[in-house]
């Protein structure tokens, strides 16, 4: 077989190979972080009756860490890059609580942003060291396409913490 022979063969191999791999039945995370109707279920189903508003969450949060809980709110905020988390609030504007999954599991649409959402997930406390306050000020912008020089990040009292929500299922409204 001469050379061009063999390139032919490997150019139709790889191509069958990379055609029948795209009709694969997962989307792309680029494809549903684009997707324009956010309303539905996104992983696991539940049921939410009573679910906590952000404020009433934050009020209990102490009684609540590191257990299943429901909340609601509106998204204010998507992860740019990936869709791998939303932040909400509630009417009152005083609180906003994190609402993270695993990245690639389930992706939040961007146009989610201003629709309400009721969340099943274990709620988490996470305390960060003067280092990693700042390492995730850096990711957070880095998310959002600003670059933050780590020396100019001044670390407040509540840059030490954050609340969030491991989310095992969502349904957005």
């Amino acid at each position: 077989m001469n050379r061009e022979k063999i390139y032919f063969v490997l150019f139709k191999v790889f191509f069958f190979v990379a055609l029948f791999s795209s009709c694969g039945k997962n989307e792309s995370e680029l494809f549903l972080l684009n997707k324009s109707v956010p309303k539905g279920l996104y992983g696991k189903s539940f049921s939410f009756n009573n679910p906590f508003s952000v404020s009433d969450l934050f009020n209990n949060s102490i009684d609540q860490i590191d257990k299943k809980i429901i909340v609601k709110g509106q998204i204010i905020e998507v992860c740019p890059m990936r869709g791998c988390w939303v932040q909400i609030i509630d009417s009152d504007e005083n609180n906003s609580i994190r609402i993270k999954v695993k990245d690639g599991e389930i992706v939040f649409p961007l146009s989610a942003i201003g629709a309400n959402i009721v969340v099943e997930g274990i709620l988490r406390k996470r305390v960060f060291s003067q280092e990693q306050a700042r390492d995730w000020k850096v990711h957070l912008a880095q998310e959002k396409g600003e670059v933050l020089n780590p020396e100019s990040i001044i670390i407040e009292a509540k840059d030490m913490y954050e609340y969030r929500v491991e989310c095992s299922g969502a349904i957005i409204l």
